[in-house]
């Protein structure tokens, strides 16, 4: 059976049944599927095209279908767990590696899914070591993700729509849907309408600011002209997500907006829910008054959420410094009413183990407020929205799962470099649970390497202490001075520079005795040199006389 490289697409041929095979044109790595049967491998074939083509959930039906029938298929899990994270390979650079992108954002950690645990479940040691590498790029891509829809303000309504057909061109379902925007903004409700909410966003992933308004609108108006519409991927990617947090047990409510078409043509999820005829005549009356009534009936639960004590008994845990309750209480409060900015900062406070005065002060805030809790329940809205900025610089929302992480890296850590990377998880986390502690034996351990690394450089110093040669004990006296009070680096460092001396006489002394040697030797290479010259003229002298004594006699006749 032929597969499809799940990054870049190109046909993978393994010689057998494979579980991991590398990718000819991109190079990668990757587990597959082994079907036991013709029918189970044209399921795979077939969500294999609908995973490619962005239709998740068409797919992810098809993995539960393979997992009915066989519940250890690992590679089927994998699969799935792509589907319902909306995983898409992209190119980072032209010819480079294919990497990740999130489509459908999740709030549980990847690491908490169903679907990856299972898959680890039953997979061999090599699948799980490539499960545990694409799990880790996805769990960073989730975070950043995460950070940046935190910090967005919460929206009323989402409106769901196609903005363009395939030509390019503008829809019918965009019109109708920026009269919908505007008829609601004008009611002061916060809209998330992509054409305009988005519109600053141009150059940067969507699915942050998608994901933050899905998890924070209490009502989805699902627009559409055509049933191909309202199942376009992008479309049916965010009115399935909604539907599934709904069905999860959130306080939403999804209603359909149509018009040119007939109801039955409306996607079969909708089938019990109230829709609206666009095309007739009051429609906005209706849709207005409809939303009124949700937003009341949603805020009488939030009154009976809050008005049940959950915030007396909260402020009442900040006053004991009883954390938990301080948490349970936060939680549910925000649960019932997402904006509430007074349960915000207590959740954060009570993480970080503040109340006033003195505790913020371990966590260097800026300044130190004696009366922190009385400005919290005066309910300042500047004031609160300022504290949050401030904590949320300090501490993360997702602090458990930094924290985890922590001291998960704190248990792996081998080498010198694995605990300096520690200690920079651990930083941000001050007094967070035992964070100090773990903070303490990352110390202790870095100290011990610095203790030993010094140890080694002591003892090579020792051996050059030991030398003749001036330049080492140079050396040598250099390092005793760098560690004052280390062993007997003070007497070391004395008894270098005696030695100094010494060596330095002699060899001043070997020096000169050197000097005058060569000069000795050269005088009598000189003298020597004048003594043959003269030998030489007095020879020459010799024979001229003899033959002008010659000369003078007449025997010869010189001239």
């Amino acid at each position: 059976m032929n597969h499809k490289c799940k990054m870049c697409g190109g046909v993978l041929t393994p010689a057998g049944k494979e579980k991991i095979i590398t990718c000819a044109y991109c190079g990668t790595k990757q587990t597959l599927p082994c079907p036991d049967s013709e029918r189970i491998a044209g399921l795979y074939e077939k969500a294999d095209g609908y995973r490619r083509n962005l239709e998740f959930d068409k797919a992810l039906a098809l993995y539960e279908e393979i997992l009915n029938e066989d519940s250890t298929d690992a590679e089927c899990y994998w699969l799935a767990l792509l589907c319902e994270f909306g995983i898409e390979y992209v190119e980072e650079t032209a010819g480079a590696k294919r990497i990740p992108t999130i489509n459908r954002m999740q709030p549980v950690s990847v690491f908490d899914n169903a679907n990856y645990k299972a898959a680890l479940q039953y997979a061999d040691e090599e699948q799980a070591a490539i499960y545990k590498a694409e799990a880790e790029e996805i769990n960073g891509i989730q975070k950043g993700i995460l950070e940046i829809s935190e910090k967005e303000e919460p929206f009323d309504i989402f409106i769901c729509y196609k903005e363009t057909d395939e030509q390019g061109r503008r829809t019918l379902d965009s019109v109708l849907a920026t009269d919908i925007y505007e008829l609601l903004t004008k009611e002061d409700y916060k809209v998330f309408f992509s054409r305009v909410t988005l519109d600053d966003k141009i150059g940067v992933a969507y699915e942050p600011y998608i994901y933050a308004a899905l998890q924070s609108a209490k009502i989805m108006i699902a627009v559409g002209t055509k049933e191909e519409h309202f199942n376009a991927i992008w479309v049916r990617n965010e009115w399935s997500r909604y539907l599934a947090m709904i069905k999860s047990g959130a306080k939403k409510v999804l209603i359909p907006a149509y018009k040119d078409m007939d109801p039955y043509e409306l996607p079969e999820e909708f089938a019990h829910l109230q829709a609206i005829n666009l095309g007739e005549l009051g429609f906005q009356q209706d849709m207005l008054r409809g939303i009124r009534k949700i937003f009341n009936d949603l805020s009488t639960e939030e009154e009976r959420a809050l008005g049940g004590g959950l915030m007396e008994q909260m402020y009442a845990g900040m006053k004991a410094r009883d954390w938990s309750i301080v948490n349970e209480c936060a939680d549910s409060i925000i649960k019932a009413k997402p904006q509430c900015m007074e349960a915000r900062v207590c959740r954060k406070l009570a993480l970080m183990g503040i109340f006033e005065g003195k505790d913020m002060e371990i966590w260097n805030l800026p300044g130190t407020e004696d009366n922190l809790l009385e400005k919290i329940q005066s309910g300042d809205k500047q004031y609160l929205d300022s504290l949050n900025t401030r904590l949320n610089h300090i501490l993360p929302e997702n602090v458990e799962t930094v924290y985890a992480e922590a001291v998960d890296a704190y248990h792996q850590a081998q080498s010198e470099v694995d605990y300096m990377n520690c200690k920079q998880k651990f930083l941000p986390l001050k007094n967070y649970k035992d964070s100090a502690q773990y903070m303490q034996g990352i110390q202790n351990k870095l100290d011990q390497s610095e203790n030993r690394r010094k140890r080694e450089r002591y003892n090579e110093h020792f051996k050059l202490a030991q030398s003749d040669n001036p330049r080492d004990l140079k050396r040598a006296i250099a390092f005793f001075e760098s560690v004052p009070g280390y062993l007997d680096a003070d007497s070391k460092a004395e008894a270098c520079r005696a030695r100094l001396v010494v060596v330095e006489q002699l060899a001043d002394r070997k020096e000169k005795e050197l000097e005058k040697k060569k000069t000795k030797e050269f005088l009598m290479s000189k003298s020597g040199s004048a003594l043959i010259t003269i030998i030489i003229f007095a020879f020459g002298f010799v024979i001229y006389f003899i033959l002008m004594l010659l000369d003078m006699s007449g025997l010869i006749n010189i001239f």
